[in-house]
């Protein structure tokens, strides 16, 4: 008789080592670890060949039938004389274990056959039509004409198995109808049909299955890859936060400490001007009641003489006591009760400028410790770039090593083609990125005209360039040796401290952002915030013309270090 053999699709092959027990995405073990590759479904009764490959015990017992000779269906190993299986109990109680954890554990079918208690069944049989345990399941082992019937696991449906017109297995797939038939349907209603075995079209689905499921646990790893990419950023924001917190309560403490010096300093001054009131005061009330003791002794004097008989001696004296009193004039002499404004003023004017220039000081510093953390922290993702001599400018001259370009009064004999900038004196890196984060420095040292930043794959290279972000650059330019300018369509004006010697460039591509750094200052020049990549963004440069040799210095691609 012909005996049931394993579905090809579903063999390994000799040298494919024997599937582990690892874990799935789930942190599940796979089912693919618990196939039987004879009946393509979790084993039952597990059982362990000479060489070391299982399957189910009624599996491989039908497979080998009668014969003496028998060999491995997967490795092809063949064995002098039948094995005595018996089953592999560990396997059968991790597989028993698998199947209550992944759900797959079925409820238990019992056996048609048996009266009275009724034992667990171990077969269904589709030309019987009935469920049999392992007893009653022998004869089709033994008897010749039963070894024929189709046999499969056991379920409670059975009807659902066999064909209801022709009370026939349902062993064929009708692929045009896209239903079940038995043998007998083939010859009537889907006789022209194309019909192929359930286990073909089976393999052919699970192999699907098997594909949508990787894909669909690409999806997972993706979003999970988002998740933690996301919670990321939302730890660095969380600590960047507590950072700028920290950062603005030291700034705003230092502000309150200085507010309260000045105060103090102000008091201080207030208090010292009261004092010299109070001194001028009392200065003046002593010349005062000095004065005033000197005219009550006259008038003690003028009254004694008002009533004197002595005659001579009132004349003698007359010309004395008659003369003005030597004493001070008090009519513009006092004291103002109110502060000078103009002391005030130039109290607080003094207090004023000391405060500002300890404020600017404090938060120039706290900026650039910030700048300087950001710096280090996008230093983490420095690229190496190098020069495309397949995008430069006739005019431009490279090194060897793709690092340095600089403007040559004599062309270069470069080919033209679609990459080529021909009328601006560009060149880009090799290399486009898209989809990451990606920081590149360059020096620019020496230079008094330059162009650095980023642009688009599809930018126009020949005839004029317009250095917007609508155009597909993100730039920012130096001319004049001093004049910044961020090429935003309109172009800002970039009031810089002190003149960039090397400059960063740093891209979020998924944030939409392009920043620029003074890598030695520790500051930041500009970023463009907000915008919508689609396409590869790729590095540029520009040296701009030599100037008679006043721009002759090289844009130098620089290596990165976050060591500042």
């Amino acid at each position: 008789m012909a005996s049931q053999r394993p579905k090809e699709g579903r063999w390994r092959s000799m040298d494919e080592p024997p599937a582990h027990l690892s874990r799935d995405s789930s942190g599940l073990l796979s089912e693919d670890q618990f196939l039987c590759s004879i009946c393509l479904d979790v084993f039952t009764d597990p059982v362990s060949t000479p060489c070391g490959h299982n399957f189910c015990l009624n599996c491989i017992k039908t497979y080998w039938g009668d014969s003496q000779q028998c060999h491995c269906p997967l490795c092809k190993e063949k064995f002098t004389k039948r094995p005595e299986l018996k089953v592999n109990t560990t396997l059968r109680e991790v597989v028993d274990h698998f199947k209550k954890k992944s759900g797959l554990e079925k409820p238990e079918v019992l056996c048609e056959v048996c009266t009275g208690v009724k034992q667990k069944a171990l077969k269904s049989c589709l030309d019987c039509g009935l469920t049999f345990c392992k007893s009653h399941l022998e004869p089709h082992y033994n008897v010749p004409k039963l070894k024929k019937h189709k046999l499969i696991n056991p379920v409670k449906d059975l009807e659902d198995y066999i064909c209801q017109k022709h009370e026939k297995p349902l062993e064929l797939f009708c692929r045009d109808d896209q239903t079940f038939v038995c043998q007998f349907c083939t010859e009537g209603d889907h006789k022209t049909h194309n019909t192929v075995p359930i286990e073909e079209e089976s393999g052919q689905k699970k192999t699907q299955l098997e594909k949508t499921q990787t894909e669909v646990q690409q999806m997972i790893q993706d979003r999970q890859k988002k998740i933690r990419e996301i919670r990321h950023s939302a730890e660095l924001r969380k600590r960047n936060t507590e950072k700028e917190i920290s950062d603005s309560v030291e700034v705003f403490t230092a502000l309150m400490c200085s507010i309260e010096r000045s105060q103090a300093e102000l008091l201080e001054v207030m208090e010292e001007k009261q004092k010299a009131a109070e001194r001028q005061a009392e200065d003046l009330i002593k010349d005062l009641e000095q004065e005033i003791t000197e005219l009550q002794r006259r008038d003690t004097e003028l009254e004694q003489l008002s009533h004197t008989e002595d005659h001579l001696h009132l004349l003698q004296i007359y010309p004395s006591l008659c003369s003005p009193p030597h004493t001070s004039t008090w009519t513009d002499r006092s004291i103002d009760p109110h502060l000078s404004a103009e002391t005030v003023r130039s109290t607080l004017s003094g207090l004023q400028k000391s405060l500002n220039e300890e404020l600017t000081k404090t938060l120039n510093e706290k900026i650039r410790e910030s700048v300087s953390t950001e710096l280090k922290r996008i230093q983490q993702y420095a690229v190496d770039v190098t020069l495309d001599p397949d995008t430069a400018h006739p005019y431009l001259l490279l090194t060897d090593d793709g690092k340095e370009v600089r403007h040559s009064d004599i062309e270069q004999n470069r080919s033209d083609n679609p990459k080529r900038f021909t009328s601006c004196v560009n060149v880009l890196g090799k290399e486009g990125f898209s989809s990451q984060r990606f920081y590149y420095e360059v020096q620019v040292r020496g230079k008094t005209e330059w162009d650095l930043g980023v642009v688009r794959e599809s930018i126009t290279r020949k005839g004029k360039i317009t250095l917007t972000p609508q155009n597909g650059f993100w730039t920012v330019w130096m001319r004049n040796g001093n004049e910044y300018k961020a090429c935003a369509g309109p172009s800002v004006l970039l009031s810089l401290r002190e003149k960039p010697q090397k400059v960063g460039v740093f891209v979020d591509y998924e944030e939409g952002l392009v920043s620029f750094y003074d890598v030695e200052a520790r500051s930041h020049i500009y970023s463009f915030t907000g915008q919508s990549f689609t396409e590869k963004l790729y590095p540029y440069f520009s040296p701009c013309p030599n100037d008679g040799g006043k721009n002759s210095s090289p844009l130098i691609i620089s290596p990165v270090s976050n060591s500042a």
